[in-house]
């Protein structure tokens, strides 16, 4: 039940990112976004809306992939941290 629930997770969070990228291909929803927040756009791509008018506007891949790494590791950590933490209990 551990790893289903630790693969939803990691299923979640690579969807998320994703949709965060520029490579979302889908269109699950109308206009003007998900939820009428339009913050959400059916065409993904956030992340070179949240950089739009600064200079890291080229970088937006590598920043990308870093974010993705990062974020997937720190998943990892934590679920490993889950897997082994030490009993609390006095014997």
């Amino acid at each position: 039940m551990r790893k289903l629930l630790s693969l939803i997770i990691v299923a979640f969070a690579g969807f998320v990112l994703l949709y965060i990228s520029r490579f979302w291909l889908f269109s699950l929803w109308e206009r003007p976004g998900l939820f009428d927040l339009k913050s959400l756009p059916p065409q993904g791509g956030l992340l070179r809306s949240w950089l739009r008018g600064t200079d890291l506007v080229p970088f937006e891949l590598m920043i990308w992939a870093i974010g993705g790494f990062l974020v997937l590791t720190g998943l990892e950590k934590i679920f490993d941290y889950l897997k082994h933490r030490p009993n609390n209990q006095n014997t």
